[in-house]
């Protein structure tokens, strides 16, 4: 059970935090990804961290902008979103994924939008 918050409307320029609040599953066990969804385009996983290590990915459009981490203790992960742009704009989903980076647990998502 994956639960986002944090998305809203802000400005070119501005910046969210996104949280995912996990429950019912070994956090501590799982890669946390940070997908999103625009209208017309395919779902794309944004960033991911795994599991011990720390160890980050983030695609190309959002790398210097965002930043992923996780609180285990809080089994909570967070993506700050800086510089925000407004193709930056999607529906943003939580998921956890195994080190394939397959996924086994979706959240519900949260709406960001930027407006320019």
């Amino acid at each position: 059970h994956l639960v986002e918050s944090g998305g809203g409307l802000v400005h070119a320029g501005g910046s969210l935090r996104l949280s995912c609040a996990a429950s019912g599953l070994s956090f501590e066990h799982y890669y946390m990804g940070w997908f999103r969804q625009a209208p017309g385009k395919e779902r794309e996983e944004v960033s991911c961290i795994d599991s011990n290590y720390g160890r980050t990915y983030y695609a190309d459009s959002v790398k210097g902008r965002f930043t992923i981490s996780r609180d285990n203790a809080k089994n909570t992960v967070y993506l700050q979103m800086n510089g925000l742009k407004p193709e930056d704009t999607a529906l943003y989903y939580c998921a956890a994924e195994d080190p394939t980076w397959s996924v086994d647990y979706w959240g519900q998502g949260t709406q960001v939008t930027v407006s320019s």
